[in-house]
């Protein structure tokens, strides 16, 4: 791989360790607001799975030789909106609580949508298709979860 390609790759994943850390402290911020037992629960483990995928990537990085992120976002859709949930579900509804944690979702899938546009070689592009895979999955199931509470109000 050219010198410019893996500084681009190291980039990218760098953008993705970002976006899962944020999407773990987000699932962490839900699950403490959640009224629902069984969304604390799911919430812990969708953060605990941010987490892994952080941790993955960030070997990957390093593989590389670069240097991977280890915190969340300075700056950016996604830090806004994961910063921005608790002030904005503190007291309110489970329905707001689901509605948050969507859209910081939303953000998670532009971001890998977007690195998976990139010219990533094929065993990292892998890597980020099956973790893209489960940001969809973790997005419908709390989409779903969010149509379920708003149909009971």
């Amino acid at each position: 791989m050219a010198a410019d390609n893996v500084k681009d790759v190291i980039s990218t994943l760098n953008n993705l360790i970002e976006t899962s850390k944020d999407g773990e402290a987000g699932f962490k911020d839900c699950a403490e607001d959640i009224k629902r037992q069984d969304l604390k629960s799911l919430f812990t483990a969708r953060a605990q799975e941010c987490a892994k995928a952080a941790a993955e990537l960030q070997a990957i990085v390093v593989q590389l030789g670069g240097d991977p992120e280890d915190s969340t976002s300075l700056s950016g859709d996604m830090h806004r909106r994961w910063v921005d949930i608790k002030s904005a579900i503190t007291g309110k509804s489970d329905e707001a609580v689901l509605s948050e944690c969507e859209r910081g979702e939303d953000v998670a899938k532009k971001n890998y949508k977007q690195a998976l546009e990139k010219d990533l070689p094929p065993e990292i592009r892998a890597v980020v298709q099956r973790q893209y895979d489960g940001v969809l999955r973790n997005h419908d199931q709390v989409k779903a979860l969010r149509d379920t509470e708003r149909a009971k109000n």
